[in-house]
């Protein structure tokens, strides 16, 4: 666990000239563990704005065969003559039980949509947001959509805000990825949990891991696929939000011998859970001479 600077937290500048400006500090809580010849680092976030961000960092040695210098691989890269590093994706998922001000919550899908060109839209860039109560197991396991400006909001519809609105925290997916492997195959059978970006599950003490708790031991259907079958009531109650992502590794020349760190994660922000800006509070950074005449 440290501290870090981390730029600007917030700036404006009147119309007078006048700059107010802070800087940002987050909290780092990390871990790191190796797993054969990668390394997967997972970094917390947490800002002065009351979000967080999750942080997954790739590294260490890609995965090599050798074969003819020269030969056409479609489905790898030729790091060195001879030497060969496979395609491949790296799936995660976080299992978030959140509680939004209680323990009674509900998850909104917010999408945007275009007005169409008219009297109400007469210069064309007007659009307005559209909102869906996953109210169910079933209708909870959703697709990242960025043609939409897809999001997620978990809510305390029990807890109101100044405005009126239901107390809440936003799920913004990051850089992530669809499998490619094939639902029928042995990896898409027992990692059936990837084939969605999220899913919401009433919260049960028995149900941690997504695959299920033994995955290489069953022929595939664990996890999130078994438990969300009996399509449960996910509205305002003690509810598990799981968001999938990931990574597409086409590896590179520049990843040998050791990978540079790849990064993907999600950002959760709150949203209409503060009256305003908890970043207000933080002081004006003091500027420090330090040179001298000599």
């Amino acid at each position: 666990m440290h501290e870090e600077d981390f730029g600007i937290l917030w700036k404006h500048v009147d119309v007078d000239g006048h700059v107010e400006v802070r800087r940002g500090r987050r909290f780092v809580a990390s871990s790191i563990v190796t797993v054969n010849n990668y390394e997967y680092g997972y970094f917390w976030y947490f800002y002065q704005d009351g979000s967080i961000e999750f942080e997954a960092k790739l590294t260490g040695i890609v995965l090599t065969l050798a074969d003819t210098p020269g030969k056409d691989h479609p489905s790898a890269t030729e790091l060195e003559p001879g030497l060969w590093a496979p395609y491949h994706q790296h799936i995660l998922c976080a299992r978030m039980d959140l509680d939004i001000d209680g323990t009674n919550n509900s998850v909104i899908e917010i999408e945007s949509f275009a007005h169409p060109i008219g009297d109400k839209n007469p210069y064309g860039g007007a659009y307005e947001t559209r909102e869906s109560v996953l109210d169910t197991e079933h209708n909870a396991m959703r697709l990242i959509d960025p043609l939409k400006s897809r999001f997620w909001k978990i809510v305390n519809p029990n807890k109101k805000n100044h405005v009126g609105h239901p107390v809440g925290y936003k799920l913004i997916p990051g850089h992530t990825t669809y499998p490619l492997a094939h639902k029928e195959s042995v990896l898409g059978k027992r990692a059936g949990f990837m084939y969605s970006h999220l899913w919401v599950t009433p919260n049960t003490e028995s149900e941690r891991y997504p695959a299920g708790d033994y995955p290489f031991q069953h022929d595939g259907g664990a996890g999130l696929p078994e438990w969300t079958k009996n399509n449960r009531s996910t509205e305002n109650t003690d509810v598990v939000m799981w968001h999938v992502f990931g990574t597409n590794h086409i590896p590179r020349t520049e990843d040998w011998p050791v990978m540079p760190v790849e990064r993907t994660g999600f950002h959760l922000k709150p949203s209409g859970f503060f009256r305003r800006s908890p970043a207000m509070d933080v002081a004006p950074s003091e500027a420090v001479d330090t040179s001298c005449d000599c």
